[in-house]
């Protein structure tokens, strides 16, 4: 694999520059902020525990990864971005079940190993089935089907918290309505680069930032954590 290989895929990008992605670029800030937003929020309340500093921190890492695949646009660039992503989303569902619906860590584990045997098992039955070559299946989400676990976790969280009466159900249902917007922009971004040069990208950019400083603040506020005194 060539990791220097240079990656276009956004309406924005006209040229292998640097700052040729100036807009996409520079609103990876909103991780930053959101990331920032929770360590406020944890010191005010007290929080220490390691997972939630962990996702804290995560939400930074997605905004540095995906300012450098925006920025270099290169293979490596592309690893750097969904890195944190998939590393974030993989944490919040293990600290979710665990510190949100209360699970036991053996249940959690199950659960994990089910989730992580079915993700393998779809990648597999695509790479048989071609689906994941664009040059026999052009792929009409632009790329945005990766983020269908994500939002089937989101709505599962949703559903199970509002049926408890959970405290969080009000956050959750808010990150994942704004989640699935930040998604329809990212899949358009492609399809109207000739109506709009800039694209839509960076509105899924703004709003994943929101998403993720929506759950770090649900998570910091409503999660069965200890707190300092």
């Amino acid at each position: 694999m060539d990791w220097t290989a240079t990656i276009d895929i956004y309406c924005e990008r006209l040229s292998p520059d640097f700052w040729a992605e100036p807009v996409n670029a520079l609103t990876n800030a909103a991780f930053v902020l959101a990331a920032i937003w929770g360590a406020v929020t944890a010191r005010r309340l007290g929080v220490m525990h390691p997972v939630a500093w962990l996702l804290i921190v995560l939400a930074g890492l997605i905004g540095v990864g995906s300012f450098l695949f925006h920025t270099h646009a290169t293979v490596w660039a592309a690893l750097a971005d969904v890195a944190p992503i998939w590393t974030f989303v993989a944490v919040f569902v293990l600290a979710a079940m665990r510190y949100l619906m209360g699970m036991p860590p053996g249940r959690v584990a199950l659960v994990s190993g089910l989730v992580i045997a079915a993700g393998v098992l779809t990648a597999t039955l695509l790479n048989m089935t071609g689906g994941t070559d664009p040059a026999t299946a052009p792929d009409p989400l632009n790329g945005s089907g990766q983020y269908a676990p994500a939002l089937l976790a989101l709505v599962v969280f949703a559903i199970l918290t509002r049926w408890r009466g959970h405290p969080s159900a009000n956050w959750i249902a808010a990150a994942t309505g704004v989640f699935l917007m930040s998604l329809t922009f990212r899949t358009f971004d492609r399809d109207i680069c000739e109506a709009l040069p800039l694209g839509t990208h960076f509105l899924w950019h703004l709003l994943n930032g929101l998403v993720i400083g929506l759950l770090l603040q649900m998570f910091l506020r409503t999660a069965d954590l200890p707190r300092a005194r």
